[in-house]
C-alpha cells in the first residue's frame, strides 16, 4: 500500500470530477436549437475550475470519450474552461451522449436523453483492473467528486472500480465528495439505486443530497423522517439541499445547522443548480470555510446560475462569492 500523504502534500494535488459530459441542446428560437456541452459532474468541474483559477489546485475531468464528430469540440470546451484532461480514456468507436432541455413556465427543466451508446459508460470496460488513468493515479489526487449519475451510467463492475478509486484516495489522505443526483430512468430499479447510493454516501467525506430526490428514492413520508435516516448513515459532512428553501448542514455528532437561501426572482432555467451548489460548496471548503459558510456560498452560486439559460453560464456572469478574501 502507498504510504499516507501528509495533509500539506495532499492539498497541492489535483482534484478530479468523474462522470459524463454530453451535447446539450436547448431551444433558441422557433425550430432552432443551441448546442453546448454539459453533464452534472462536468458542470461542477467547470464551475469549480473557475472558482479556483486564481489560487487553487488543478481540476481534472475523467471520462470515457469517443471518436465521433462531437469529441474534438468537446475537448476544446474542456481545455477552454481550464480542466486537466490527463485522466480521460479514449474509447475507439465510442459516441457522445446527447440531451435536449425543455423548460416550463416556472423555469423547471425537463430532459430528453440519447445516451445509451455513450463512451462515458465504458470508461472501465475492456481495461484490466487498475489500468484506467483514474485508477493509475488515484493515490496522486487530492480529492474526487462524483455522483449517483456517475454510478448509474456504469455497469456493476465499473461501479465497483470507481468505488475502489474513492477508497484509495481516502486511504492516501484525500477526500471524496458525492452528490446523490437520483435519476430513476438510469437505474435498473429503485432498490439497486438505493443500495449503490447509500454505499457511496458511507464511503464519502462530503455528501450533497437533494431532499426531493431523496424522498423519491426512499419513500420517506416527511422531511423530518428523511433527515433522521440520512443522519443515521453517519456521514462526516452532510449537506441537504431543499430547492428554494434553506439548506441543512449536518456534521457527525453535531446539531443540524441552517444555511439560509436568499429570495430570488423567477428562475429562468434550473438546470445545473445543484451542480453549481456543489462547486461553490467544495471551493469554499478548499478555501478553509466552515461547512455552514460553504453551504451559503453554494446557495449563492446556484441562485446566480438559475437566472441564466443552460447548464453553464458565461464566465462574465459568475457572481462575486468572496472566496479570494
Amino acid at each position: 500500500m502507498t504510504p499516507s500523504l501528509s495533509g500539506s502534500a495532499v492539498s497541492t494535488l489535483p482534484i478530479v470530477c468523474f462522470g459524463e459530459c454530453m451535447v446539450e441542446l436547448r431551444p433558441q428560437a422557433e425550430g432552432l436549437w443551441r448546442q453546448a456541452f454539459a453533464g452534472d459532474t462536468c458542470n461542477t468541474a467547470v464551475y469549480l475550475a473557475r472558482l479556483l483559477a486564481e489560487q487553487g489546485p488543478a481540476v481534472c475531468w475523467a471520462m470515457g470519450t469517443g471518436d465521433d464528430p462531437f469529441a474534438a469540440s468537446m475537448r476544446e470546451f474542456w481545455v477552454g474552461e481550464g480542466l486537466g484532461l490527463s485522466l480521460l480514456r479514449s474509447v475507439s468507436g465510442g459516441r457522445t451522449g446527447l440531451y435536449a432541455i425543455h423548460v416550463d413556465g416556472q423555469g423547471e427543466r425537463h430532459f430528453s436523453y440519447w445516451r445509451d451508446t455513450s463512451a462515458a459508460r465504458t470508461y472501465f470496460d475492456a481495461a484490466p483492473d487498475g489500468s484506467t488513468p483514474l485508477e493509475q493515479h488515484s493515490t496522486q489526487l487530492q480529492g474526487l467528486h462524483f455522483s449517483a449519475i456517475s454510478l448509474a451510467i456504469l455497469p456493476p463492475a465499473g461501479r465497483a472500480r470507481l468505488m475502489a478509486c474513492a477508497q484509495a484516495i481516502r486511504r492516501n489522505g484525500g477526500w471524496v465528495s458525492f452528490d446523490t443526483n437520483y435519476r430513476p430512468a438510469l437505474w435498473e430499479d429503485a432498490a439497486v439505486a438505493r443500495h449503490a447510493i447509500c454505499a457511496a454516501m458511507v464511503a464519502s467525506d462530503r455528501v450533497l443530497v437533494s431532499m426531493d430526490e431523496w424522498l423519491a428514492l426512499t419513500g420517506a413520508q416527511s422531511e423530518a423522517l428523511a433527515l433522521d435516516a440520512l443522519r443515521a448513515l453517519q456521514c462526516p459532512e452532510l449537506v441537504i439541499k431543499r430547492g428554494g428553501q434553506h439548506s441543512w448542514v449536518s456534521l457527525l455528532g453535531a446539531p443540524v445547522q441552517v444555511a439560509e437561501v436568499a429570495p430570488i426572482g423567477q428562475p429562468v432555467d434550473t438546470t445545473a443548480a445543484g451542480d453549481a451548489f456543489a462547486a461553490g460548496y467544495l471551493a469554499a471548503r478548499l478555501r478553509g470555510r466552515t461547512p455552514l459558510a460553504a453551504a451559503q456560498v453554494g446557495n449563492a452560486l446556484a441562485a446566480a446560475v438559475v437566472m441564466h439559460p443552460g447548464a453553464i453560464i458565461p464566465s462574465a456572469a459568475m457572481p462575486a462569492l468572496g472566496l479570494d478574501k
